[in-house]
């Protein structure tokens, strides 16, 4: 099983690496991704939001803040990049802006910090 997973995953990752088009994906294959090093963590909440907990090794750009494109700009674009919020609703707004920037591979942890709490996801406090 643990096979056929990990061909899945490889076979998602590398179906999405020729698309600018978010990809939108559940908590196990964002934990894949996490654990295997294979993206750039960026959560969209406020720094209040992330001090409280957040996944470790993401990088805190608040879409509510006046400087996020800039600091978006200056993340590797060619690097693929997962992107959440709490819930998924301000992720989700954000995904153009990150298109827009020139992202190329971007993933969207669909139900949110929320999602990855509830499936019992490691929490950097």
């Amino acid at each position: 099983m643990k096979k056929i997973l990990t061909f899945a995953s490889s076979l998602f990752l590398a179906s999405s690496l020729f698309s600018a088009e978010p990809v939108d994906v559940g908590v196990t294959m964002a934990a894949k991704m996490v654990q295997e090093k294979k993206v750039t963590i960026v959560d969209v909440r406020t720094p209040d939001e992330f001090k409280d907990g957040h996944i470790e090794g993401a990088q805190n750009i608040s879409v509510a803040a006046e400087d996020f494109e800039a600091k978006l700009a200056a993340l590797d674009k060619s690097q693929p990049v997962l992107v959440h919020c709490q819930a998924g609703g301000r992720s989700k707004r954000s995904l153009e802006t990150f298109k827009r920037l020139g992202f190329s591979n971007i993933y969207h942890l669909k139900d949110g910090f929320s999602g990855w709490e509830e499936g019992g996801q490691p929490v950097k406090k």
